[in-house]
């Protein structure tokens, strides 16, 4: 009898970085389950990998708790474990709205999404990832740790993701290993729906600024991912894993001469 496929259940694995974890794990041998709340691009993402491995499409609104519920119980059924849960879904403001006007209702459906739905998620992935001694993956950003003007839903919702990741690990481990990736700024324009998936207009001054001379692709992403669920990552829980190439290390300054800063370069 052949060995049991590790199954996986991405949450927003319909495109983007989700998509590309997905592919990463199906090409390691796992069966994965992608659930996402565009059916659309769900159904198309499974007929496009279903020729790499075993891949199910569960429409899923992880803000939804009766929806987590039935999307796992849909997993309980199908697979009867679940070895790995990766809690990529997620939405952001198309605009960034000063705090004064940010309504409420906008507020409480970013954090609903992005981090209430991970809680969901977790909560009745549980017991089949107990039994299989499963790994949990949190996918926030950069915005955890440092901001731009007016992003205050967004980034709240990323830096609780951190948090609950190193919670999670301490509460679920040792049986659950929980960790998490901050990505930054990731070309997603190939991971889109077909036919709408064009390069993105990258210019030189936007890789460059990156001290790896590049901006980060989704394979970046999935490569880590892929580590952190597997078994070699054994010893691994509770961290947060910033992938930006460098930008969160680096020193930016305004182009303006400063002389009165302390730690400017003098030349000697």
């Amino acid at each position: 009898m052949g060995k049991t496929s590790k199954v996986a259940l991405v949450t927003g694995g319909a495109k983007g970085i989700g998509k590309g974890i997905a592919r990463r794990l199906l090409t390691a041998g796992w069966t994965v389950v992608i659930a996402d709340l565009d059916r659309e691009m769900g159904e198309e993402t499974q007929a496009e990998y279903q020729d790499r491995g075993r891949v199910l499409f569960v429409p899923t609104d992880v803000a939804d708790v009766w929806a987590v519920a039935k999307c796992l119980d849909r997993v309980t059924r199908e697979f009867g474990r679940l070895d790995g849960l990766v809690n990529n879904a997620g939405i952001a403001s198309p605009h960034n709205e000063p705090v004064e006007s940010l309504t409420l209702e906008d507020w409480q459906r970013m954090l609903a999404t992005n981090l209430t739905g991970a809680f969901l998620m977790v909560k009745y992935a549980v017991p089949l990832l107990r039994t299989a001694r499963g790994a949990i993956l949190n996918i926030a950003s950069t915005r955890a740790l440092q901001s731009e003007p007016n992003t205050e839903a967004y980034s709240a919702s990323k830096g609780g993701l951190v948090a609950l990741s190193h919670a999670l690990a301490n509460s679920l481990g040792p049986e659950i290993r929980v960790n998490c990736i901050s990505p930054g700024w990731i070309d997603v324009s190939g991971w889109q729906r077909s036919g709408a998936s064009m390069a993105a207009a990258l210019s030189e001054a936007d890789h460059s600024q990156h001290p790896v001379g590049r901006v980060g692709k989704v394979e970046d992403i999935a490569a880590l991912a892929g580590f952190l669920l597997s078994e070699e990552a054994g010893f691994i829980t509770g961290q947060n894993y910033v992938v930006d190439g460098g930008m969160t290390r680096k020193m930016i300054y305004a182009e303006e001469d400063n002389p009165g800063r302390i730690d400017r370069p003098v030349n000697k």
